[in-house]
């Protein structure tokens, strides 16, 4: 079957990761492809072979000199991820001999491929959605496995569904306020009037809020959670991160102020991943260095999205703690009274105790951050929802020209000044999946991916 790719050049890239190993990788993708690579190929000859085949040969270069013993894969278009003509070749995993191959490639009119160019014609070519190769990315970088199942399910087109009912709601909206417009005098067309309008777009701004709200959970376990453990100093906050992380990560003293500066660690918990920040212990200090530490830690405080609070349970409250609790009231925050091995001579309601000596009540207190993160009671539902930022700020947006018909209807607006904004909601949704983006803004998000993907 003849290509449908909309570009004349051929492009090649070592796909594999940069290094030695067992194998390395290096695609070849274009109209060409199978031509050209046959230039360099001593085996059968690739252009007479079947696709989706696998082949034994060996690249040469102009001289006829072996570079390698190579296993070449033949896709013909438009079966293959990019919907053009594909060949992969699978060399020895040596950096020297993997590049050689590479450049030998490049002499016969092949270009080196631009980060993410190979996802950006699958695009381009119609073989995938924009949801779908921003997907591809997620499943490379998931940081656990309720991560990757939420990239998957970009993967198999089920999150970008849930954008193309939306826009398919909108468009029948549009297309019969369109249709009044034009033909006001067809007698089989409903008549569409604002009292029409005004509960359509109600429901939708509804679905577009429930999508919002349940796109939370998926984010933060996409992304991680940053969770900042704060507290005075000397109350077990490094302590608190090792115990997480089960390793000796920051230092731990009886030195009040000993960490003085913002340390940071990933940890899986039940599957979600926390950014664990430790914070330099907030106080009054003359320490010029303790004191960036402390502003940094504010800071820190400021933009977490979970506040683990120390609290010494084996002394009174000070001043400082009360003062870190009021700074945190309204912030999504658990206490934790730690040093639960000493005699105990605070009580706080709804607070964790924990030992950081014993490693007691660890286990509460990742139940207890499951829960206060909604994340205790995920089902696979759960999962297809938004999780990328750039989607979710496109449907807030969309949600924004909804709510802006709405106030146009109260002000009682003719509907050709509602088919603007609907329209606009329509075209923004249509930006999630790569309906309407211009060229640049295309090339700017594929120049993300990794080099050969």
């Amino acid at each position: 079957m003849k290509t449908i790719s909309i570009f004349d050049d051929t492009i090649a890239a070592i796909a594999t990761p940069f290094g030695t190993g067992g194998i390395s990788v290096v695609r070849v993708s274009g109209n060409d492809a199978i031509d050209l690579v046959n230039k360099v190929f001593k085996g059968k000859d690739l252009t007479k072979v079947k696709s989706h085949t696998i082949h034994y040969g060996h690249i040469v270069d102009k001289e006829e000199n072996i570079l390698d013993e190579v296993m070449v894969s033949v896709m013909k278009s438009p079966r293959t991820f990019t919907a053009e003509n594909t060949v992969e070749i699978s060399t020895h995993g040596g950096i020297l001999v993997t590049q050689r191959v590479l450049e030998e490639i490049l002499s016969n009119n092949v270009r080196l491929a631009n980060p993410g160019e190979f996802s950006e014609r699958a695009y381009l070519n119609g073989r995938i959605d924009l949801v779908e190769a921003e997907s591809i990315m997620d499943v490379i970088y998931a940081k656990n496995e309720q991560a990757l199942k939420i990239a998957n399910l970009g993967v198999k087109k089920q999150t970008s569904k849930l954008i193309y009912d939306l826009r398919d709601k909108l468009l029948e909206i549009i297309a019969n306020i369109e249709v009044n417009i034009d033909y006001p005098e067809y007698d089989q067309v409903d008549i569409i009037t604002n009292e029409v309008i005004k509960p359509k777009t109600v429901s939708l701004i509804k679905e577009i809020e429930y999508l919002l709200n349940k796109s939370y959970q998926t984010r933060i376990i996409r992304e991680g959670v940053k969770t900042a453990i704060i507290g005075k100093p000397n109350v077990g906050k490094s302590s608190l991160l090792n115990t997480l992380l089960d390793e000796e990560r920051a230092i731990v003293t009886d030195i009040a102020g000993t960490t003085r500066d913002i340390v940071d660690a990933y940890v899986n918990l039940s599957g979600i991943t926390l950014q664990l920040i430790d914070t330099a212990g907030i106080r009054e200090t003359v320490d010029v260095v303790e004191k960036i530490g402390v502003e940094r830690s504010k800071k820190a405080i400021n933009e977490a999205e979970l506040i683990l609070l120390v609290i010494d349970q084996s002394e009174d409250l000070t001043a400082e703690d009360l003062e870190l609790m009021e700074l945190t009231k309204d912030k999504n925050r658990i206490i934790i009274l730690n040093k639960s091995d000493l005699e105990p001579k605070v009580k706080l309601e709804d607070a964790v105790v924990i030992s950081t000596i014993e490693k007691s009540g660890i286990d509460t207190l990742e139940q207890k951050i499951l829960e206060k993160l909604k994340l205790d009671n995920l089902s696979e539902k759960d999962y297809n929802y938004l999780s990328n930022a750039r989607h979710i700020q496109k449907v807030r947006e969309a949600k924004e020209s909804l709510e802006s018909v709405i106030v146009a209807i109260e002000n009682e607006m003719p509907i050709d000044i509602l088919a603007i904004d609907l329209t606009n909601a329509w075209n923004l949704l249509g930006e999630i999946v790569g309906s309407n983006y211009d060229n640049e803004l295309i090339d700017q998000l594929f120049s993300k991916f990794c080099l050969g993907k």
